[in-house]
């Protein structure tokens, strides 16, 4: 298909006006036409928000448009938290805001300069009547966030909208702050949250979001425009200093001014309508193909990268079918990055009464961090003061001089760990009927002397037939016992680390190849795979042995094997004990609904199949001494229709925690293989987060976690309490040391 011609824009928002700018600059001859229903000058929302590294991106792309928008923005650099009458000030932040009407002005304008053809107060109800009576070969739906255009051709599309827990008011007011503010005020029905930020010489937008729940119980949801304004207004009076709260949404009646945020995902961008002998494809660009939320400021921010990118796709490729699947391919990766930060976003401010337990300077860093995009190191390049002053503010907690997070000391019973570092559990699938040789000393010794606070075994496996593979490690004997000793002894005589003994019964996921082989296959030749035990007679995987379910006797006689390999661990003198409960192996497997099909008192509800790991938790909690800690590592999510949730990994906690647990090792997955994992940066930390701030309980978070920045960013926030380092550490031992070096802690 040859490079397009006659363009049209469907919606005259900042996406399709500033595409359509962009297609007549690039080349004059285009006939290029934006259709939009509403007027000139109408809109129904107020400032906008742009980072400095937006403005660079649009400067790139057309200087005029950029001098123009440049020279109406008000910029600022400051981010205030009031929070329990505590005001915490971050700088550095460079945010510029506009009102929405005056930077539509100098889009439309430019297109008129450029001689793009406006055509205002013409709904489109048939794109393909539109695009027929212009002759246009390219169609732009930017048609917004209710977008008629992705409704139509929903197949094509694939459009996925969430609506968010929380309501929120986006209103203006005549106060000037002077610094992005974030107000939170507690109230009989719950709390309340205020982001407002000036965007004009007089003016600011005053935003008021609040859980629906907490919405409904203060009345909102029956009371008239003028009453829930009145409302915002005397919640924020202290912020306010006597300034009305604005709204310019008079068409709306009642509470209808109050919304739910639409997050729009869809697996599509392009669809290619086929009509009258004619093809033309239609593109999905702005709100119309997906959302971020309005806390992280970024929604009008992509569609201005959505229009670049299309143009320079277009100006790159000659022929438009392979410059649409370019435009498609590189936004979709961009647009996930941002709105998977703007749902961590969106999340913290929906759970906002889950940090209320928190200190402001905590609060506050939980606040400025909640995205994951911005991290300790990028802080401290913002504002190296108000870094210095968190690090410090975090370590006297702790009872040591300022430093940074990671090397703050962590107490838990009777045991101290010298920093937050943990060297996760790797299978290493080496030993000889479960005896660790020289080869675990120099595998867990290394690790140690590299600096890590803690040090975990792999899982250990409590018999012979609880094994993963032949190669795993064990402790159902005294050879092993006096095996493990030796590592344990040497890792006390020689480094300031801990070492934490971890215990599992592989369950259905046993009998397996070694990792480095086929792996989760069964073991070959077929005679030397051993008969499995599973809550129910379901296999891992098609090829893998299906388990029997275990009886009662079963039942007990597992039991008593973590209890006797539990006191074989204390007598070899390890430092905290924690059992696995995650990953689908036999203790994960009673607590996953899809692994656990019992119809007894140990499956059905998530009490019933939580039962008997909780028994063997106390069992081996009773034997355990007491001043030293026991974990429990949980799959906190399932990531597979029917499985475990957050949610119940909440309750789950919960349940372990009252049983004795002193933290959870909170990891995610490998407990189907029909689980599909949403992968990223510390992808699974949230929900150690969740666990922590909700349970009331220290946690681990693992999985993805790669550098010091990461670990200090998690810490300082109370989103865990440990950082759990697993590949990394196989690549360095001394990854503890490498990272202090790197930021300049030498102590």
């Amino acid at each position: 298909m040859a490079a397009a011609r006659r363009i049209l824009c469907i919606g005259g928002g900042p996406a399709g006006l500033y595409f359509a700018l962009l297609a007549k600059q690039a080349d004059p001859a285009r006939a290029v036409r934006v259709v939009e229903r509403n007027r000139p000058y109408d809109t129904f929302g107020w400032g906008v928000v742009f980072s400095d590294q937006t403005l660079g991106n649009l400067e790139a792309a057309d200087g005029e448009t950029a001098r123009q928008i440049v020279g109406a923005f008000n910029r600022w650099d400051d981010i205030d938290i009031h929070f329990r009458g505590r005001t915490i000030r971050s700088g550095g932040h460079g945010f510029c805001g506009i009102g929405r009407k005056r930077l539509l002005n100098i889009l439309q304008a430019r297109c008129e300069a450029l001689g793009v053809e406006l055509v205002f107060e013409r709904p489109v109800d048939d794109d393909v009547a539109e695009a027929e009576a212009f002759g246009a070969d390219l169609v732009i739906a930017s048609d917004g966030i209710n977008s008629r255009i992705r409704e139509r051709y929903a197949a094509s599309f694939r459009p996925d909208i969430d609506l968010r827990a929380c309501r929120f008011v986006w209103l203006g007011t005549k106060k000037r702050f002077d610094a992005f503010t974030f107000a939170f005020v507690e109230t009989p029905h719950g709390w309340f949250q205020a982001h407002a930020y000036r965007f004009d010489d007089d003016t600011s937008t005053f935003i008021v979001e609040t859980p629906e729940t907490t919405w409904k119980a203060a009345g909102l949801d029956t009371m008239s425009q003028e009453e829930g304004i009145a409302t915002c207004e005397r919640l924020f009076a202290p912020w306010l200093d006597g300034h009305r709260l604005l709204s310019n949404a008079s068409h709306l009646r009642g509470s209808a001014i109050w919304i739910r945020f639409p997050r729009v995902v869809c697996g599509r961008w392009v669809h290619r309508v086929e009509h009258a002998g004619r093809r033309w494809p239609v593109v999905l660009m702005g709100d119309a193909a997906h959302t971020a939320h309005f806390s992280i400021g970024s929604g009008t921010k992509l569609a201005f990268e959505d229009a670049i990118a299309l143009e320079r796709a277009i100006a790159a490729e000659p022929d438009l079918e392979r410059a649409l699947d370019a435009y498609e391919a590189a936004r979709g990766v961009e647009v996930l990055k941002i709105q998977n930060a703007a749902r961590n976003s969106t999340e913290w401010f929906e759970n906002v009464k889950r940090y209320t337990a928190l200190e402001a300077e905590q609060f506050a860093y939980s606040l400025l961090t909640r995205s994951q995009r911005i991290s300790h190191e990028n802080l401290r390049l913002r504002d190296a003061g108000y870094v210095a002053h968190a690090e410090a503010w975090y370590a006297a907690k702790t009872g040591v001089g300022a430093r940074p997070p990671m090397f703050t000391p962590f107490t838990l019973r009777g045991l101290a760990l010298p920093n937050r570092v943990v060297v996760s559990p790797m299978a290493q699938y080496s030993c000889v009927d479960g005896l660790p040789d020289d080869y675990y000393l120099v595998h867990l010794g290394s690790r140690a002397h590299g600096g890590a606070g803690l040090v975990f075994t792999e899982m250990t496996c409590v018999a012979p037939d609880a094994r993963i593979s032949e190669g795993c490690a064990g402790l159902w004997n005294d050879d092993q016992a006096a095996a493990w000793k030796r590592i344990v002894d040497y890792v006390h005589a020689h480094t300031s680390s801990k070492i934490a003994l971890q215990l599992g019964h592989a369950g259905p996921k046993g009998s397996t190849q070694r990792g480095w082989e086929e792996a989760d296959a069964p073991i070959e030749p077929a005679s030397r795979n051993w008969p499995l035990v599973a809550p129910s007679a379901i296999a891992y995987g098609p090829e893998n042995q299906v388990p029997r379910a275990m009886t009662r006797e079963d039942m007990d006689r597992v039991r008593d094997q973590f209890v006797e390999a539990t006191r074989r661990g204390a007598r070899a003198g390890f430092d905290w004990l924690e059992l696995h409960c995650a990953h689908g192996y036999l203790l994960s497997a009673f607590l996953c609904p899809l692994t656990n099909r019992r119809t007894d008192e140990y499956g059905g509800s998530l009490e019933n199949r939580c039962r008997y790991p909780l028994d063997v938790f106390r069992a081996m909690r009773a034997a355990w001494p007491a001043d030293r800690p026991m974990s429990v590592r949980l799959s906190a999510h399932d990531w597979a229709p029917g499985g475990n949730t957050p949610d119940d990994a909440v309750a789950m906690a919960r349940l372990f925690r009252d049983a004795g647990a002193d933290l959870i090792d909170v990891s995610s997955g490998q407990t189907t293989r029909d689980a599909k994992p949403v992968y990223g940066r510390m992808y699974q930390t949230p929900f150690a987060d969740r666990i922590r701030n909700e349970v009331g309980i220290a946690t681990i978070a693992v999985g993805a976690i790669s550098e010091a920045d990461h670990v200090n960013s998690i810490i300082a926030a109370g989103r865990a309490d440990l950082c759990a380092i697993a590949r990394p550490h196989l690549a360095n031992p001394a990854w503890t040391l490498t990272e202090a070096a790197k930021i300049g802690w030498t102590e």
